[in-house]
């Protein structure tokens, strides 16, 4: 029986890392993935798991397997869509519900890295940062985790975010003209579960977004939500 859960455990984390791989980009359109044989090396698997991986990652559309040659990452072409970058608490209003948000931490600090190149700043420069619950009728339904650049909003650690959100103050000092969005299913972990009063390990969607106003990256949010009490709904066009 352990011996089984540590090959389902290693199969779930290849199959994890190698999609996300692909769909961060690392692997680019056309690269090679590694071989079956590779694959076992580096995971300690069977060639049975190995296989399973690849054949499932190209049933779902993220590599194709030429015969005789190897697999190969396919470009994901994506979906233009009219999805708005709203405000959850005009979302919550419009179904005639409560609002409330509750601050956890509001403060300045000094990026890293990671998060220098993703708000194109250098390292180390001053970035704000505040974390904090929407509720809808008392319910928690969104942990926010946002970063924010100071050059597009100078004041923003004064603000008042219990009475008004990050993203209408963003949207008034620094008018939105592009977005990225990710979305993705998870697990709750412990800090999450707690502030979305939900169990540990519990399903949960997480939209990671980064807005742009002009030239300036704006900020970069990760926006945690109850799978249970969530949905993401778009208009979408080939």
């Amino acid at each position: 029986m352990a011996s089984n859960l540590k090959t389902t455990a290693r199969y779930a984390q290849m199959k994890e890392e190698i999609r996300k791989f692909i769909v961060s980009g690392q692997w680019k359109p056309g690269q090679r993935v590694p071989s079956e044989h590779e694959l076992t090396v580096q995971y300690n698997v069977s060639r049975m798991t190995a296989n399973r991986v690849l054949r499932e990652l190209t049933a779902e559309g993220f590599i194709e397997r030429k015969q005789g040659v190897g697999s190969f990452v396919i470009e994901l072409y994506p979906i233009s869509s009219f999805l708005q970058i709203r405000d959850i608490k005009e979302e919550i209003l419009e179904r005639g519900h409560q609002h409330e948000a509750k601050v956890l931490t509001l403060r300045s600090f000094q990026c890293d890295a990671s998060l220098a190149e993703a708000l194109r700043l250098k390292p180390g420069a001053d970035v704000f940062s505040t974390e904090l619950i929407h509720f809808e009728n008392h319910r928690p339904i969104q942990l926010e985790h946002r970063f924010v650049n100071p050059a597009v909003c100078p004041n923003f650690l004064s603000l008042d975010l219990s009475t008004a959100t990050p993203s209408h103050y963003l949207f008034e000092h620094a008018p939105l003209t592009e977005a990225e969005q990710i979305v993705e299913a998870i697990l709750a972990s412990k800090v999450v579960a707690e502030a979305l009063e939900i169990r540990r390990g519990a399903p949960c969607l997480l939209i990671n977004r980064r807005t742009f106003s002009g030239k300036e990256v704006a900020s970069v949010a990760r926006l945690y939500h109850p799978g249970d009490r969530y949905r993401l709904m778009g208009k979408f066009k080939p």
